[in-house]
Formats: C-alpha cells, structure tokens, sequence
C-alpha cells in the first residue's frame, strides 16, 4: 500500500497523505486535486474505489423542502433552465411530512451518481442542524452549493437574498403610509433566514418609528411557514394592536388576510398585510398582494454557475453571494385607519 500511495502521489504530483485523504473519501482535498489523483489511478491502472468511480457528468441533483410553497417550484424551474442550457439533468428531491429526509435524499442522488448538488431552504439554514452533515459530502467529493441560509462551519458557496434590507423596505413603506404598529409574522427561531429578518425588522423599526427594541421584540410572532402559520401569528399581532403585518413568506401573507377578515377587518382597509417572496400567481389574489420580490431568477442562476465551477475544478473562495430583493407594492396595502381619520 505504502508503495502504491507513493507511486500514485508521484504520478500526481501531490503528497502520499492527499492521496490517502481522496482514497478513503476524507474532506478538506480541492476538487482539482481530487480529479488529479484519480486521474493519476486511472493512468497507473489502478482501480478506483467503488464510491470514487466518475461520476456522471450529465445529472445534477437539486434538493428543495416541499413544493406546495410556489416559490420552491419557481427556483427548480430556473436552475432546470440553467442546467438544461449546461448539457445537465436535474434530478429533482423534494421533501415531504413523512417521507424522505434531506439526508436520505442525498444519499440516493450520491448513489445515482450525480456531479454536484443544489440545496435550497435545506439543513444548512437551521442552527441546530448538524453541519458535518455537508463536510461529508464534500470528503465523498460532490461539490454542492446552498441556497437560502448560511452557516461559517460549512465551505462551499451560499446563495441568499438580504432579508435584513427585505424588512427595511417593508417597514419603511409601512411607515410612510402612518402604521405605527407594524408586526412580523415568521417561522421558527433557529432558522438563519428568520433570525435575519428579525434583526432587519428592529433595526428599522427603531430608526423608522424610534420605538425602543424590547417593544418591537413583542410584535414579533413565530409560527410555521404555511397559510395556517401565517394567520396564527397574525392573530396574535392583530390582538397586539397592529395595524400592519410583514410577513416571512407570501403563503403566511395569505394566513394574515384571513386572519384580519375572520377579526372582521378589511384588508388593506383596516389591516395592512406585506408578503416576502412574489410567489407566481401572487399578483392575483384579493386583494393583489404587495410583497418583497426574491430575486429567484439571479440567484438560481448564480447557484448554477457556482456550481458549474466546483463541478469544472476552478471553485471560488466559499463565500455567500447576497442578492438585493425589491418591494412590490399592490393592493394589500394602505394609509394606516389612524391616519386616514387624521
């Protein structure tokens, strides 16, 4: 063995320990350098290790939570469209309540012989999710590339949309339109997107309306990212005395109307209701609802060319690429009631 490693670091070009590291699958070895040892194998005749055997350079896994959100869909389309324009499959892993787990997913594309993996809302944007999970992965060479969410103990590329600007342009509208008690509707607390928007609610709540944190903290309701979720925390909000509520994702927008017409309260009339996302089909509801736009089509082909590069062997320094999201104002919105008798 000490023989081989040393004829197989030689040919490559690299140290016996590298070698070792690529032939028992351990992580923190470059993808160009990993496709050089095994190009070395491949030269000296040695047979690669069954989980080191190429992998097909035509399918490429994509990994999303579940796809009753339309948002999930609408980022499998354009990171298809993308990979489709590359000579890629996608191979498409959807989550489901009961089904199969993001882990047992991963595994089935890692047996399927995919080149890379594209994440979107998966572990890696839950802080009490073990991120190893990801380190794994890499040792068993699949680049891979996450979106929505981002952790420092994870290399590899993150896309994601500011949510701390997204609740800048929610509140400041809101504010320009005389609410005085705006509330935040979002998911559960150890999600780094939530966290997020969090931290960009109070911070514009204060500079907006000056209203001290410990205040603003208590307009802020958690439940779950569904329609259900979105009109428990508003009912909660709406008990609170708000007269506006920005909320973590359209479905939760659409919870909040009806949470605000179940209190007997017109919408944008009485209440004023701001979704995050501009899900497809979303401009139609009643009333059309103004929403924060997620960059989906920028950010879906930003994860494809990073992961093309970590695919090519020419990956960038792991970073996060951050994309601006923009406020679209529709018809959910309106003069705070206050206001309006003023």
């Amino acid at each position: 063995m000490t023989a081989r490693l040393a004829d197989i670091a030689a040919q490559a070009g690299v140290s016996e320990a590298t070698v070792s590291r690529v032939l028992n699958g351990k992580p923190g070895v470059a993808a160009a350098t990993r496709e050089t040892v095994l190009a070395a194998l491949d030269v000296l005749g040695y047979e690669r290790p069954a989980r080191l055997h190429k992998r097909s350079a035509g399918l490429v896994g994509l990994v999303i939570p579940e796809l009753e959100n339309p948002i999930f869909p609408a980022f499998a389309q354009v990171i298809s469209q993308g990979l489709t324009g590359r000579g890629y499959t996608t191979l498409l892993a959807t989550q489901t309540p009961g089904g199969s787990t993001e882990d047992e997913l991963t595994a089935m594309l890692v047996e399927r012989g995919v080149a890379g993996i594209i994440f979107i809302s998966g572990l890696h944007s839950d802080t009490s999710a073990d991120m190893e999970r990801y380190e794994r992965l890499r040792g068993n060479g699949v680049p891979f590339v996450l979106v929505n969410g981002y952790s420092s103990k994870v290399r590899a590329p993150f896309v994601s949309p500011d949510d701390r600007a997204a609740m800048r342009l929610a509140v400041t509208h809101l504010a320009s339109l005389g609410h005085r008690r705006i509330g935040l509707a979002v998911g559960p607390a150890r999600f780094v997107p939530v966290l997020r928007k969090i931290e960009g609610f109070l911070a514009a709540v204060r500079e907006e309306l000056r209203m001290p944190e410990e205040e603003a903290r208590g307009l802020v309701a958690h439940s779950l990212f569904s329609l259900e979720g979105g009109q428990a925390a508003a009912t909660e909000l709406l008990h609170r005395g708000c007269t506006a509520v920005v909320c973590a994702s359209d479905m939760m927008a659409l919870g909040a109307i009806r949470a605000a017409r179940e209190r007997g309260l017109a919408v944008p009339e009485s209440c004023s209701v701001i979704g995050f996302d501009d899900s497809p089909l979303i401009a139609f509801t009643d009333p059309p609802l103004t929403t924060i736009r997620q960059p989906v089509a920028a950010m879906g082909q930003a994860a494809v060319r990073a992961l093309l590069e970590e695919i090519g062997g020419t990956p960038a320094p792991p970073t996060e690429f951050v994309f601006l999201p923009e406020l679209v104002v529709r018809g959910s919105t309106a003069a705070a009631p206050v206001a309006r008798r003023a």
